[in-house]
């Protein structure tokens, strides 16, 4: 089974060695320099960094955006999660569905809304979130002890959940390990059910996490914001 074939099949895939270590250094220098507002977790709204957007938008990533989602896909997120001993976390079983919009509508299905740093975001329907993979740049090596992500393969297929089913799946599904090494990349649908656990060395775990979509994929004249 290729990986595009298991992003679509079983809602996730590892693809090592995409880019070189000196990449990798690049790019977490630029998070140091940028001015964004860094959380406990990270950097969210990372496509202001110019350095981000050159990389989601690069032949590397968009051809696996594009095998996965189709031709036109294009990259509108961008967040940099930033776990270590001084910063961690754990993530409990969830899905993503919450999506940055251009302008507020109501429409049947969307939200509810928030907004964050000035971005309007409603969760989405299953409709539009299938249109949607996201691409993890490791910049890091992810070890079973730095808090790897994990998931609950095929759950994607299932539609937006509640928590109650999600907990229940959680008790049915047998989870995996998602480790992949440093340069690597990990193309995830948002609707597969995931998690991580605090981590258990001193080693960091940095992704970055880049969404893409195609256009008109959210239907009713939704536009994505870029973030």
């Amino acid at each position: 089974m290729s990986w595009a074939e298991s992003t679509r099949g079983r809602g996730y895939s590892v693809i090592p060695n995409v880019f070189p270590q000196k990449d990798m250094d690049k790019i977490f220098e630029e998070f140091n320099a940028a001015q964004l507002t860094r959380s406990r977790a990270g950097v969210r709204h990372a496509m202001r960094i110019p350095a981000v957007a050159e990389m989601a938008r690069g032949t590397a990533l968009l051809e696996i955006a594009r095998e996965i989602l189709g031709e036109g896909a294009f990259p509108f997120r961008a967040t940099l999660f930033d776990k270590s001993a001084t910063a961690n976390w754990l993530v409990v079983w969830h899905q993503d569905t919450a999506l940055p919009l251009k302008e507020r509508r109501e429409i049947a299905g969307w939200g509810p809304w928030s907004l964050k740093d000035g971005v309007q975001y409603a969760h989405a329907p299953a409709s539009a979130l299938e249109a949607v993979v996201a691409l993890r740049v490791h910049l890091d090596d992810s070890t079973n002890e730095n808090g790897p992500l994990r998931v609950l393969p095929g759950t994607h297929a299932l539609g937006v959940l509640t928590d109650d089913q999600i907990h229940d799946l959680s008790r049915k599904v047998a989870e995996a390990e998602c480790l992949v090494p440093r340069g690597g990349v990990l193309a995830m649908r948002p609707l597969i059910v995931h998690a991580s656990s605090k981590a258990q060395s001193e080693k960091p775990r940095r992704v970055l996490h880049i969404e893409y979509s195609v256009p008109s994929g959210l239907g009713n004249d939704l536009e994505l914001a870029i973030a």
